[in-house]
């Protein structure tokens, strides 16, 4: 599960780092030049041919010049990808940054650790913690301007490397409310390990069924109503918190990139419109599809029971991101399971499927004590090194040219991109706080209702144009 996973804490400190296989660079100083320089300018011209006597060199050494000691304190949140690649990038940025030591705080419940002591006015230096969390610490500085803008670290170099963070990043991904989240130019977020999310599947059943894999929503409806027969469900979903995704690629789909963009600003009478009410309508036809346990275990202890339902051949899609197979790697499955990944079929006929980009963010509150090193650490997020040691755990960073070093799912998974599907970034402007108001919560957590048959599309629709006016009227 993504940074919605809340499971039991770990603490992990920084470790020194071992069997770097495949990691990028050696940590090893270059030698020092030689020294050329005549000890004597009055010196024969014969005495340049004669070898110099040994005599000791006064000039300090650069490696025994002063080093300032300082402690960063990075805390990070741990979700599927695990805790043991922080270790590591933590123990390489120490072996390039003599003097520092990084203090690592690593969590499932990160908001819970490192909160008590924001409150104090103990404050991490940076700080992984993506937006769309149940206790939404990241918005809430947001709105509360606690950030420090990382504007100026995309004009730094790359740490051990001669290109700028800026050119190191794929293109669009510091174009968006996700990393500018004022809409004002300004980055405040830092892109993290990226995922195309979609619908996976098992595509050794669709083999063994002779089933085509569905392009359209007309032929979606048709394989539900043919798997229903052989007792299979259409549908399933770990949480309600995974229709974030889902439904950001159903609304581009459905009215395109400026529609969606209205809908994430909260434009007057958006979430009424003909656009956004296929979207609403399309998700409620959706949940007659779904499997009958899924609401029931929809929740942060039993969500792995719905992500098995796709391994069991009890359902046939389940919308996620590509931690997933690593998530499930151990768990049980069908004779001949094999992974399936697609894109969100067009909402209007002719159109083509949607995948949200979903990454996560990394970023420097504004009362850290470090932040001259803390754009350093963020600098070096980018670096090749740093790439090399976040892939061998699945965790993919936004730079150019990492999609060409993967292999196996990874690959299948990161070409959705290259196969026809359209991406789709971004996510709800931030805003001044409003009391009650949650929209992720209204829009998203109500899926769970709709399933059950609890609440109607008429009910859902107004609350969610209801909770927009408020935070439109909030947006800063």
């Amino acid at each position: 599960m993504k940074s919605k996973k809340v499971i039991s804490s770990l603490l992990v400190a920084a470790m020194a780092t071992t069997l770097l296989a495949g990691c990028g660079g050696s940590n090893d100083k270059p030698a020092a030049p030689a020294d050329n320089t005549p000890a004597d300018n009055t010196a024969s011209n014969d005495a340049a041919d004669t070898p110099a006597a040994d005599t000791p060199d006064t000039t300090p050494a650069e490696d025994d010049a002063p080093v300032e000691e300082q402690t960063l304190k990075v805390a990070a949140f741990e979700g599927g990808y695990g805790a043991e690649m922080w270790a590591e990038v933590a123990a390489a940025f120490e072996d390039s940054h003599p003097g520092v030591t990084i203090e690592l705080t690593i969590d499932k419940k990160l908001e819970d650790v490192i909160s008590p002591a924001m409150k104090a006015g103990d404050y991490p230096d940076v700080v992984h913690l993506a937006t769309g969390r149940e206790a939404a610490l990241t918005e809430t500085l947001t709105k509360e301007k606690a950030l420090l803008p990382l504007t100026d670290v995309l004009e730094m170099t790359v740490p051990g490397e001669s290109v700028k963070v800026k050119d190191k990043i794929i293109p669009g991904f510091l174009d968006t409310l996700a990393t500018n989240p004022y809409g004002d130019g300004v980055t405040y977020y830092a892109p993290m390990f990226y995922s195309p999310c979609g619908l996976f599947y098992n595509a050794g059943l669709f083999k063994e069924k002779g089933w085509d894999v569905p392009t359209t929503w007309e032929e979606m409806w048709t394989l539900g109503d043919t798997a229903k027969a052989d007792g299979i469900a259409l549908f399933t979903y770990p949480t309600t918190g995974y229709f974030d995704a889902f439904t950001y690629a159903t609304l581009s789909s459905a009215g395109g990139p400026e529609f969606f963009d209205s809908c994430m600003t909260y434009e007057d009478g958006i979430w009424e419109s003909e656009n956004a009410t296929k979207v609403f309508e399309l998700i409620a036809k959706l949940g007659t599809y779904t499997e009958g346990t899924t609401v029931a275990n929809a929740n942060n202890d039993n969500f792995t029971k719905n992500q098995q339902l796709i391994l069991d051949n009890k359902a046939i899609f389940c919308p996620n991101g590509t931690w997933l197979p690593g998530e499930m790697a151990e768990a049980p499955r069908a004779d001949g399971f094999e992974w399936g990944f697609m894109a969100i079929p067009a909402v209007n006929a002719g159109g083509e499927g949607c995948s949200f980009c979903w990454f996560e963010q990394m970023w420097i509150p504004a009362a850290a004590q470090n932040q001259d090193m803390a754009k350093e650490f963020v600098a070096y997020m980018y670096s090749d090194e740093a790439a090399q040691i976040f892939a061998k755990s699945t965790a993919i960073q936004p730079i150019t040219g990492v999609s060409d070093s993967l292999e196996g799912d990874n690959k299948m998974f990161y070409s959705i991109y290259d196969n026809g599907a359209t991406a789709v970034m971004g996510g709800f402007a931030s805003t001044a706080p409003v009391e009650g108001v949650n929209m992720l919560d209204t829009l998203c957590g109500t899926v769970n209702s709709i399933v059950s048959g609890d609440k109607t599309v008429a009910d859902w629709q107004a609350a969610v144009e209801e909770a927009s006016d408020k935070l439109r009227a909030a947006m800063e």
